[in-house]
């Protein structure tokens, strides 16, 4: 039975949560557990600012000075807490369904938002429906412990981190369902029912089961900080430790909300060229055609696939997102670099002709014959999806565009200095991390405090991984998957093997390395010829790491926050049920077939995965030595070698000028130089604006404003932009199968890019 907060009397007795003044919150706690001596000197050595803030460079500062070790005791899994939960879980689900097909990457439902819409509803719910101590000494007394049950009393903060938990666990991306979306788009195959779900448990769950059986390294280390966590974390503790500024805090979440929820609607649908003001683009309209093409293919991008955005400015939230109002400045400042390099080098690789891009168009994820028309899949892999030699003879072998080229060797590049940045940078974390786990013991006072609560067993883990091993064998054996047995099993050896590194890299730096690529290589050598095969290895061993992941910071939150741990596995593994997928794929099908799409749809992560399975299914004859495209798996060796190097470097010079050797981060950087080969890129400038008036001059000179409601704000704006989004998808743009365009005028030319940047891209013969 959930405890009432009238049996707690610790409840709400103190106000501050250590966010504004760590050292005081820790004093307030109480309750906090003994650490060694060591700790205690070292606290005295936090370096603060004039402000008096600390900074926060550690993942021990984070586990000291940041996040309150406080723990009330409050009920976290009630009737309330899954029912709010599932309810936006849902909601969730759907809305990042919408944002897979929209034309721009990296964009996801906030969990912020989430947060504080759920709050809301969660305090509604507390105030308006009936409580037990409402019908005691009465003649329905009888109906106490029912009303306790649906109404426990105040809304706290485990309740409240159980229903965002869930629903961010189901609102989370999955590339399991845009396995069944390329199958449908591409080989005409509908799976059936009892594939996708198999599929999609099997996949998610074993990634979950070997994160809970490596939680001793991958969770409880202080150093596993997850900083993309700490703003959830942090508003947590702010509503429900310091209520007495929760009503100025939901005061600007709501005036922020509908503010952008109205917005939203102007460049989404009014007026669209807000999305991409280019001053090159409208100071273009009479040049030469030669020189809008430039400029199209530079300044351009308010439209899918039609530049690089350079200077462009965004004024569409939807696209810009509060991702950079959470990443660490040094972190942002590497993915700066990382955008500085793909202007330089997509631009070469176009203008200079490698690998004959002035055939194709400068952006695409498409694949593409000689003469520059798409390629014919269906003709080399028929419907067997098998490859036909003697067909491939006939049509020849599919070409890339430069940008497609870049973006794989980036991602190789990105891989080899995963494993090296790892393994060279963070030697002496990964062995003590190894020596606390094998003797059961943490440093983390987090950790410490939870000992308090029963540990989920590691059986509930290894039963859990047999049932999705089992699950995911009956696909195989029995679905539509063109993949064999021993491929299976070797797909999941491969993602088990890499998750580690990727989760240890995501933990600490708080964006992670795709590895999707290494999934893919290994896949096309093991099922040579068989995309979908391919497709279907990249999910099993990908989405283990992928799921791994999400569970691991999940697992993190409830450890900042004291979530008793089998309540915590339950919430998410209740989350992943409720992912759904929307009807987008059938109603826009020829947009997300098309190699460019609009502004307002985009196949382009469909059609990655499609390029991507077919190139990886033909690696023997595309990426093999003295090959085209020989440099994407070489990319991998040099991936590891300039990693290498770069630690001898930081061995040797700790700094060069001003920039500490060892703040940057290779495969960060080799990251963010390809999100600009496909999708719309106008909001890149807006991006790195907002995070330098976030992370810079509000974080150094208004510190108060920034702690109390810089993700507050963040979290309402992406909020009202994807609620509006959501509905103008359905309502207007044919996520429900009909159109209802704006009228044209200046704002949204009836012709050409939305941007006004208009020059065409001519085949080379």
């Amino acid at each position: 039975m959930p405890v009432n907060d009238e049996e707690n009397p610790r409840a709400d007795s103190r106000e501050g949560n250590g966010l504004h003044n760590p050292r005081k919150g820790a004093s307030q706690c109480g309750e906090r557990v003994s650490q060694d001596k060591d700790d205690d000197e070292n606290e005295d050595d936090i370096v603060t600012n004039v402000k008096g803030e600390p900074v926060i460079t550690t993942g021990t500062d984070v586990s000291r000075s940041l996040v309150d070790v406080r723990d009330d005791s409050d009920p976290a899994l009630t009737f309330r807490s899954l029912s709010i939960g599932t309810v936006f879980g849902c909601f969730g689900a759907a809305l990042r369904q919408v944002y897979i097909f929209k034309p721009v990457q990296e964009v996801t439902v906030s969990g912020v938002f989430l947060l504080l819409l759920i709050h809301s509803v969660g305090v509604a719910w507390s105030k308006i429906l009936p409580r037990r101590e409402s019908v005691e000494r009465t003649r329905y007394a009888k109906l106490g412990p029912v009303l306790g049950f649906i109404n426990p009393g105040e809304f706290r903060i485990k309740e409240h981190v159980i229903a965002t938990l869930t629903a961010c666990t189901a609102s989370h991306p999955s590339t399991i369902v845009l396995n069944f979306a390329v199958q449908n788009l591409y080989y005409n195959t509908h799976v059936k029912a009892s594939t996708a779900v198999l599929a999609t448990f099997s996949a998610a769950c074993f990634g979950y089961s070997l994160c809970g059986l490596l939680r001793p390294l991958i969770v409880y280390p202080s150093e596993m900080v997850y900083w993309d966590c700490l703003p959830l974390v942090s508003i947590f503790q702010s509503l429900h430790f310091n209520i007495t500024a929760n009503h100025k805090r939901m005061k600007l979440f709501w005036i922020a909300f509908v503010g952008m929820f109205l917005w939203e609607i102007i460049p989404s649908y009014v007026f669209p060229l807000l999305n991409g003001v280019s001053i090159f683009c409208l100071a273009s309209q009479h040049a030469s055609p030669h020189v809008q093409a430039v400029f199209t293919n530079v300044f351009g991008g308010a439209d899918a696939n039609e530049g690089l955005g350079l200077l462009s400015i965004s004024f569409d939230w939807q696209y810009i997102t509060s991702a950079f109002v959470s990443y660490p400045l040094i972190q942002q400042a590497n993915c700066w670099v990382g955008y500085g390099l793909g202007y330089i080098v997509l631009s070469a690789i176009y203008y200079s002709n490698a690998w004959n891009s002035k055939r194709f168009p400068m952006l695409s994820s498409s694949i593409f014959s000689s003469n520059g028309s798409v390629y014919d899949q269906s003709a080399i892999f028929g419907t067997a999806f098998q490859l036909n030699r003697t067909a491939l003879n006939e049509v020849g072998l599919p070409h890339l565009t430069g940008s497609q080229v870049w973006q794989s060797i980036a991602g190789s590049l990105a891989i080899g200095g995963l494993f090296a940045h790892c393994l060279c940078f963070w030697a002496p974390y990964l062995r003590d991390a190894f020596r606390n786990a094998r003797s059961g013991t943490q440093l983390d006072p987090h950790w410490q405090a939870m000992q308090r609560y029963k540990e989920v067993p590691f059986w509930w883990y290894i039963c859990l991984l047999v049932v999705s091993f089992v699950s995911g064998l009956i696909v195989v054996i029995g679905g539509q998957t063109t993949l064999s047995w021993y491929s299976y099993i070797m797909a999941l050896l491969l993602g088990s093997v890499v998750m580690p590194f990727s989760q240890t890299f995501f933990a600490r730096m708080g964006s992670g390395v795709n590895t999707y690529q290494l999934m893919e290589m290994v896949g096309g050598a093991i099922s040579s010829g068989c995309p979908v095969a391919n497709l279907y290895f990249t999910m099993w061993s990908h989405e283990t790491i992928v799921q791994s992941i999400k569970l691991a910071s999940g697992l993190k939150i409830g450890q900042y926050l004291k979530i008793p741990p089998r309540a915590m596995f339950l919430t998410q593994l209740w989350g992943t049920v409720l992912a759904v997928m929307v009807t987008i794929v059938n109603s826009q099908r020829d947009v997300l077939l098309s190699p460019t799409g609009t502004n307002v749809w985009s196949g382009q992560v469909v059609q990655t995965l499609n390029s991507e399975a077919v190139m990886w299914s033909l690696a023997k004859e595309l990426c093999g030595p003295g090959r085209p495209y020989f440099i994407i798996l070489l990319s991998v060796l040099i991936g590891i070698v300039v990693t290498v190097l770069h630690w001898l470097l930081s061995r040797r010079w700790q700094r060069i000028g001003p920039v500490k050797v060892d703040s940057i981060v290779l495969p960060l950087i080799y990251m963010y130089s390809a999100i600009l080969s496909s999708g719309v890129n106008s909001p890149v400038t807006s991006t790195i604006l907002t995070g330098i008036i976030s992370q810079y001059w509000l974080r150094s000179y208004h510190p108060g404003w920034f702690i109390k409601y810089n993700y507050i704000l963040g979290g309402a704006l992406d909020g009202g932009a994807q609620v509006m989004n959501f509905i103008l998808s359905f309502a207007v743009f044919g996520a429900a199968g009909t159109q209802r365009p704006f009228p044209s005028w200046a704002g949204n030319p009836a012709k050409g890019n939305v941007d006004y940047c208009n020059g065409k891209h001519v085949a080379l013969s």
